[in-house]
């Protein structure tokens, strides 16, 4: 897919345009001369040419436009470009204000229909959808797969029957024989039944094979392991490849990677071989191929490369636990013309693998009311097909899921395992939203995945994306008045991760550096003394009339903040709903309010 292209018809676009080039939805920007011309002083960077021009030319490419303007006019510019509705780009046109995004071609192939419900939540606008799988709350049988990393094949005609059925409300029963079941949990796919792998009159499969159905999504499930001869021909590694895969009846589309022994790493026509088709290549020691039980070993191999198998053994050593053979090694000679000799065998694996097209996006939810969740928070949530998270942070996000979206609970303690879940879910292909309250990148989920993120290969690392949100820490402070205006801290007096007496000596230090200190996780049922020994060290270096912004269910219905002072603090009116912000030695209570000053007495403030 090409770069995306926004362009505008008059000049009132012209803030908006700015907006979504800012904010990454857009690569470049366009207006007509008309519009241009308004623009007081001109814009360097911005494309000017006729609509139509722009246009033609944003189509030659395939990527995404984005139209700001009549639907009427834009409907005259797309209609002597259309071919089909499996080539066309996708092209969404909305309002000057941003109110009103309409998905006006290429809503599934294209995926239209998704960059509108993603500018929707970025800008605080209303998705206008008319098709009949959106207004019948129904799966998009002919996109739905690409939001998990699979790849759809198929002829039109048979895809275009498929839908039909769909919209005639044919029952419909879907054979799935690989990748994550997950997609069934949504209220959309509840609707399709499941297909017996005896079942011959199944019209839509998800799995490795070309035969199974007229109509296909195929996860990456394949390693394919090869072996050659020193300086082998390119053309004979692809077409020992293609064979090798026609015999089997396996899809191209479902293919995770190449797999050698780690002697061919610099194996010329290898390289680009891999280079050409997008597979990742893995190496494996001859030590480790040669622990893998292989139906057809071979002594010569073994005396020349250390192990007795390198196709079946890498294969089979590249797709993990619970592989299956599914193509015996073939080896495939030089032909006319060509040079070498090759070893191909196919492994499929429990599980998909293409981190390339996965995301892991780390979303924080914010305090808990859905007016406190930034537009950018909101438009990664639009954009992943899974959520994973606590329950009852999901609970809160619960009015933004749409009917092809999935859930995955976690309990509140398993932070390693809801981690694990979802950097697996995206290095599978799926576009995954890891959700915690607040903000990720504060006491939340985004540094342990980033650490599991880091201990992965480069070449099975998913995109990774922090999207900031809004911290108890803020709402605290702004629901108090203006405590935060001088240099603070902020300190958990949770001693399961970290033990005390470090704790403590941060307590120590905030209190010499006379900080304003924010105390998250200040008392549970188990810890029930931490907090009265933190006020205690507060107090060697404060006087007890310290004001103290006392906040609890934060952004929520129950929601309680009240002021009081340090000495008079009671440990047992606090619990982990709650976060603390302390004052310095400057701090103070006016009319209700708590302010810090931004200077201490006798600066000035220019």
């Amino acid at each position: 897919m090409g770069a995306s292209l926004a362009m505008g018809l008059s000049a009132s676009a012209w803030p908006l345009l700015q907006q979504l080039q800012h904010n990454g939805h857009a690569d470049r920007v366009g207006l007509t001369p008309v519009a241009a011309s308004a623009l007081q002083p001109s814009i360097g960077d911005m494309l000017v040419a006729p609509a139509a021009e722009l246009l033609a030319g944003q189509w030659l490419s395939g990527g995404p436009t984005i139209v700001i303007g009549a639907l009427g006019a834009v409907t005259r510019l797309v209609a002597p470009l259309l071919s089909d509705k499996q080539n066309d780009p996708a092209v969404v046109v909305m309002d000057a204000k941003g109110q009103q995004i309409v998905p006006l071609i290429g809503g599934h192939a294209a995926g239209a229909e998704q960059l509108a419900h993603e500018l929707a939540a970025a800008l605080g606008g209303q998705v206008v959808l008319t098709g009949d799988a959106a207004s019948q709350r129904r799966l998009a049988l002919d996109a739905f797969g690409d939001a998990w990393g699979w790849v759809r094949t198929g002829n039109h005609e048979h895809w275009h029957q498929l839908m039909i059925s769909q919209a005639a409300g044919q029952p419909l029963n879907v054979l799935q024989q690989s990748g994550t079941a997950l997609w069934r949990n949504s209220s959309a796919g509840q609707n399709l039944g499941l297909a017996a792998e005896s079942d011959n009159r199944c019209t839509l499969a998800i799995g490795p094979r070309v035969d199974e159905a007229p109509c296909r999504w195929h996860p990456a499930t394949l390693w394919i392991g090869l072996g050659c001869e020193r300086l082998s021909s390119l053309g004979l590694l692809a077409r020992a490849v293609d064979q090798a895969l026609e015999t089997a009846g396996m899809a191209k589309e479902a293919v995770a990677g190449i797999s050698s022994i780690e002697a061919k790493g610099d194996e010329p026509a290898l390289l680009m071989f891999c280079e050409q088709r997008g597979w990742p290549l893995r190496l494996h020691s001859a030590p480790a191929l040669a622990e893998v039980a292989v139906p057809t070993p071979s002594e010569v191999v073994k005396a020349e490369m250390g192990t007795a198998s390198v196709a079946e053994a890498s294969a089979l050593l590249s797709s993990g636990e619970g592989a299956q053979l599914v193509q015996p090694k073939r080896i495939v000679h030089a032909a006319p013309g060509e040079r070498g000799a090759v070893t191909v065998a196919i492994a499929e694996a429990a599980h998909a693998m293409a981190p390339r097209r996965g995301e892991l996006h780390l979303i924080g939810s914010g305090p808990g009311s859905l007016q406190l969740l930034t537009p950018d928070a909101r438009a990664a949530l639009s954009r992943c097909v899974i959520w994973v998270g606590y329950g009852l942070y999901l609970d809160l996000l619960e009015p933004l899921r749409r009917c092809d979206q999935v859930r995955v609970d976690g309990q509140l303690t398993r932070e390693r395992d809801r981690c694990e879940q979802a950097l697996d879910l995206a290095r599978q292909g799926a576009r995954v939203a890891l959700v915690s309250s607040g903000d990720s990148g504060i006491y939340g989920m985004a540094g342990l995945a980033l650490e599991l993120w880091m201990d992965l290969p480069e070449s099975e690392r998913p995109q990774f994306q922090v999207h900031p949100g809004l911290s108890a820490l803020q709402l605290a402070a702004a629901r108090a008045g203006a405590p935060l205006m001088h240099d603070f801290c902020t300190i958990s007096l949770s001693d399961r991760l970290t033990p005390w007496e470090v704790i403590e000596r941060r307590l120590e230090a905030a209190a010499a550096g006379d900080f304003v200190v924010a105390v998250y996780n200040p008392r549970s049922r188990e810890r029930d003394w931490q907090l009265a020994k933190a006020r205690d060290i507060l107090l060697r270096a404060r006087p007890t009339t310290t004001p103290v912004v006392m906040a609890r269910q934060l952004g929520r219905s129950d929601e309680q903040v009240s002021l009081h002072n340090l000495g008079n603090l009671r440990p047992e009116d606090v619990d982990m709903l709650t976060v603390l912000v302390i004052g310095n030695s400057s701090s103070r209570v006016q009319d209700g309010r708590m302010v810090t000053p931004r200077g201490y007495p006798g600066a000035a403030l220019n």
